[in-house]
């Protein structure tokens, strides 16, 4: 029996229960196989992804574009189109950019930027891997994903790469990067990133954004006028301090926090910077409106140079007054507006789902309106609530307004309870609103709706050519369709003129007799259906003088001039003021305007009447320099010979006689009664179904043509007319034009002489010209009834 103490390690140990130093024993080898294990995977799924980036990289490598437009980067100079007074109508190209080479780069602006774009943008290689880790492991937790992309990751997108959020971009983008890096320096990098960035209105760079938004040189700038320009790249539109200054303002704030967090500036700057009161200057966009006649400026120029048209700093000067194209902008939106005023409401333009929480409300109602820029006053707004009595909605700018009494009228159906509930003003709705003077109720704001109905305008100078204003339809960013020299439009009763010209060389005169009664045409004659035309008011006054005729518009009488004068010789007329004769087919129912013509050849032909006899052909372009003003081209002065002419002087003037008295007593008799002067010279003109509606009209030093309509031919109202529509903008844009110009009406030339108060061709007054039109082409005859079902009643006044 041994009584010496035993050692812990001979202990017996409790019944059913392993030693610890045993376990450990056994655990550690177990643990070592599980951890190499784990390594061993880890390695291997390392292995497999670098396996997989290297062949990758084998393969995209030699497939990335060459970079050399960034080691020699020459920004281009835009081509740049002015009106004769000199102001900006268009740029086409890059746009409105100053570059700054990175040492005249202010250093808080570069610290702004690198604090919200590319902290690390110094320490990483072109790609900041531990900011990728950053935006995944954010990405996790967020609905809304955030990027990763460095400044050299922006530019190689910006450069070589389209804006789809795809894998494949995504590694392009991250092989130009390295690529980028391993060609240039950090400071040549930011350098271009600094001038190339877009910033909203135009803005290309930080010293154009700085000028635009602030007006004044980069060099002058605050910390927090820094800040408000580095928050623009994310999203110009959203965060820009014009359009919604409260959402500007929110990311300025952060930003200035970041730039402490990142030591770019001390705490005293971090707090003067963020209650510092910023003067945000208003960004005027070109007050004459000319994008139409800006772009068919470029199309000429284009057509001359090519590609060169974009990068030479070209300087074109247009023919146009800025202040009149401003003037006939207006006018026409103006007559449209007008117009749309008495259509039905046809609802709103989207419907936005909008949460309940406040706080993410602004940023989506910024989203919903994002597909919905302001047309000039026309804004957009979400609607927050509405009901027959109220509605309350937000702009793009974060302004919260409130539509009451007269200012519903428009909307009247879309706040019905009974009303289509597609067209319904109900939370969420996308809709338009104007401001305006304040109703009796205090109120300011309209609710409106974007116009479907079309228009042009276009004037100019009947001795020269030269286009004075042209505004190819209501919006441009809606409808780039320039419909003044495109749009292939029936003039109805405007073309009548051009069939009155023809006449007087037939021996017709103003005073000739011609019998407003009905007739009757067969298919065989009219070229199409059998026709029984009426007038507009469906009422025939019997015989009268083709003066009186004009003035009123008689369909009847006009056919019965071109029944007698014929047809082909009528056709093989209108060539001599521009209209092609294939666009005219030589039938009847062109004495009522059933061919085709465009604003432009009305423009053209009317200029005929008021220049006594000569055909001109438009001329937009006046000059052209280089950057440096040297002159590269100047149109030849156009000078009136007998090669131009069309017409005989004295046809012109018995022309123009005869629509004198259309704007004294006629169809535009509100022309001479509004704009008070006699020299006005002109005619309306409404087509079947009041499908357009025109107004041609002159002075004796200006020519301006009106058309409204819809693109796709439908009714306009049963009222609508050329006098109601097209006229009032004819007179709007006369009355600028002409103000403070004494009035000068046309004189009569050679060969005419005044008998009785009517004037004449000299040979006519000796009793050989027409004065009676007696032979009825075709008395009708009574129609059966398929044939009076078919009968078309083609055009009115």
């Amino acid at each position: 029996m041994n009584d010496k103490p035993r050692s812990a390690a001979s202990s017996p140990s409790p019944a059913g229960k392993t030693p610890p130093s045993d376990r450990s024993s056994r655990l550690s080898p177990r643990l070592g196989r599980w951890a190499l294990w784990g390594l061993g995977l880890v390695s291997g799924g390392v292995a497999a992804v670098l396996l997989l980036v290297a062949l990758a990289l084998s393969l995209a490598y030699p497939n990335l574009p060459d970079i050399s437009g960034l080691t020699d980067y020459r920004p281009k100079l835009p081509m740049r189109v002015l009106s004769s007074d000199g102001q900006l109508l268009g740029e086409f190209g890059e746009e409105r950019r100053n570059y700054l080479p990175i040492q005249q780069i202010p250093k808080v602006m570069q610290e702004a930027v690198l604090a919200i774009e590319d902290a690390r943008f110094y320490q990483h290689g072109g790609v900041d891997y531990l900011g990728i880790i950053r935006a995944g492991l954010a990405n996790v937790g967020e609905s809304r994903s955030q990027g990763a992309s460095t400044i050299t990751m922006q530019v190689a997108r910006n450069f070589y790469l389209s804006t789809e959020k795809t894998f494949t971009r995504k590694i392009y983008e991250i092989l130009l990067a390295l690529k980028i890096e391993s060609a240039l320096s950090k400071e040549k990098i930011l350098e271009i990133y600094m001038n190339q960035i877009f910033l909203g209105h135009r803005a290309h760079g930080f010293a154009a954004a700085s000028e635009i938004y602030f007006g004044k040189t980069l060099d002058k700038i605050s910390v927090a006028e820094a800040a408000m320009l580095a928050g623009l790249p994310k999203a110009p539109s959203a965060y820009n301090p014009i359009n919604n200054p409260k959402r500007a303002t929110q990311r300025q704030q952060y930003i200035i926090e970041r730039m402490y967090e990142t030591g770019y500036i001390t705490e005293e700057q971090r707090d003067a910077a963020k209650v510092e009161k910023l003067r945000i200057r208003p960004v005027v966009e070109s007050a004459s409106h000319a994008e139409f006649v800006a772009e068919a400026a470029r199309q000429l120029i284009f057509s001359q140079y090519g590609d060169e048209a974009y990068s030479r700093g070209l300087n074109v000067y247009l023919t146009l007054n800025s202040a009149e194209q401003n003037s006939a902008y207006r006018a026409l939106r103006r007559g449209i507006l007008d117009y749309e005023k008495r259509q039905v409401y046809r609802g709103p333009e989207a419907y936005a789902d909008l949460p309940r929480d406040t706080k993410e409300l602004d940023s989506r109602i910024a989203e919903a309106l994002s597909d919905h820029p302001a047309n000039d006053e026309l804004l957009a707004a979400v609607v927050l609530e509405a009901d027959p009595k109220k509605v309350s909605a937000v702009l793009q700018s974060g302004e919260a307004i409130t539509v009451t009494s007269d200012g519903l009228r428009p909307a009247t159906s879309g706040l019905s309870d009974k009303g289509n509930p597609k067209t319904r003003i109900r939370r969420g709705a996308v809709i338009r609103v104007v401001k305006g003077p304040k109703q009796k109720d205090g109120g300011e704001w309209t609710i409106t709706q974007l116009p479907e109905v079309e228009g042009a305008f276009v004037s100019l100078d009947p001795k020269t050519g030269q286009v004075h204003a042209m505004v190819g339809g209501f919006d441009y960013a809606k409808n780039k369709f320039n419909h003044v020299t495109q749009a292939w439009r029936q003039p109805g009763s405007s073309f009548k003129p051009f069939i009155y010209s023809a006449a007087l060389e037939k021996g017709f005169t103003p005073a000739t007799v011609v019998n407003d009664a009905p007739l009757f045409f067969d298919a065989g004659t009219t070229g199409s259906q059998p026709w029984e035309p009426k007038n507009y008011d469906g009422k025939f006054e019997g015989p009268m003088p083709l003066r009186t005729a004009l003035a009123k518009s008689k369909n009847m009488v006009s056919i019965r001039v071109l029944h007698s004068i014929g047809v082909r010789y009528a056709q093989d007329w209108l060539t001599r003021f521009g209209f092609e004769a294939e666009k005219h087919p030589a039938y009847l129912t062109m004495a009522l305007g059933a061919g085709s013509v465009t604003p432009m050849q009305m423009a053209q032909g009317f200029a005929v009447f008021a220049n006594g006899g000569y055909r001109v052909s438009p001329q937009l372009i006046s000059r052209i320099t280089d950057n440096k003003g040297r002159l590269l081209y100047e149109a030849l002065p156009v000078t009136l010979t007998d090669d131009a002419r069309a017409i005989e002087p004295r046809n012109a003037f018995l022309m123009s006689s005869l629509l004198q008295e259309v704007t004294r007593s006629g169809t535009a008799a509100r022309a001479q009664a509004t704009l008070k002067r006699p020299d006005i010279y002109g005619k309306t003109g409404t087509t079947n179904d009041s499908m357009d509606a025109w107004f041609a009209g002159y002075q004796k030093d200006l020519v301006a043509v009106v058309w409204i309509g819809y693109d796709q031919p439908r009714k306009l109202g049963d009222r609508e007319t050329g006098g109601g529509l097209s006229l009032p903008v004819w007179i709007e844009y006369m009355g600028f034009a002409l103000k403070g110009k004494p009035v000068d009406e046309i004189t009569p030339p050679e060969g005419v002489v005044n008998v009785n108060g009517e004037w004449f061709y000299e040979e006519y007054t000796a009793g050989n010209s027409v004065r009676e039109l007696s032979n009825e082409p075709n008395v009708p005859a009574t129609s059966s009834e398929d044939e009076k079902k078919s009968i078309l009643d083609l055009f009115k006044r």
